[in-house]
């Protein structure tokens, strides 16, 4: 069997992003956008109220207007989230003739990348796909998750982070000792842990770990 969609993770950090629609399903995808520092382009005629606010704050550039061809062509990543299918196609068409990736939302057909279904844990994220096809599925999915993966999760990925950095300054090139101490970190209870103890506490168990 061969799939269309890579699952990856992408760093928007700085990356320019155009979004032409301001509806509410833009919305949805421009708050995504919004989490990770993306230098963010807005194109739409009639934006949602809260698309106004944002522009307001500095957090996205909001240009009221109708999508200008092939603008598209001058961004590293574009969203076409227009309720016209026809505007879609022509920011598709501009994205492709300039290699610029574009997401076309409920269009695989124009689709170079799809957003999967994310849980997020602090620097923790799951994240569920079927390739485009069935993406209610994946909704149903990310539900499921956030009862495998409670909020504590959000702590333990906040240590696990902290530790790796104490293990590679400790055993940068001794690699049997970093998986030992990586082990015993996973070895933990860390549902006890993170009920019983305060920061300062499992400070001190992660120095345990380490010299253990």
């Amino acid at each position: 069997m061969t799939y269309k969609y890579l699952p990856v993770s992408l760093s928007l950090e700085g990356k320019r992003c155009l979004v032409v629609g301001g509806g509410n399903v833009a919305l949805r995808k421009i708050e995504t956008l919004l989490e990770y520092n993306a230098a963010l382009t807005v194109v739409a005629i009639e934006p949602v109220e809260k698309l106004n606010y944002y522009a307001e704050k500095g957090k996205l550039k909001l240009e009221k207007r109708e999508y200008q061809s092939p603008e598209a062509s001058r961004y590293d990543i574009v969203i076409a989230a227009s309720d016209s299918l026809e505007s879609n196609q022509v920011v598709a068409r501009d994205c492709r003739e300039a290699h610029v990736p574009i997401n076309a939302v409920d269009n695989p057909d124009l689709c170079d990348f799809i957003f999967p279904a994310i849980l997020r844990r602090d620097c923790l994220t799951v994240a569920v796909s079927t390739d485009g096809k069935a993406p209610f599925l994946s909704g149903h999915l990310r539900l499921i998750l956030d009862s495998v993966f409670p909020e504590r999760w959000a702590k333990i990925a906040h240590y696990a982070a902290q530790f790796r950095n104490m293990v590679f300054s400790r055993w940068k090139d001794n690699r049997t000792m970093k998986l030992k101490a990586y082990g015993r970190f996973l070895d933990a209870d860390w549902k006890q842990m993170t009920n019983d103890l305060d920061d300062s506490q499992i400070e001190i168990a992660l120095e345990k770990m380490l010299e253990e």
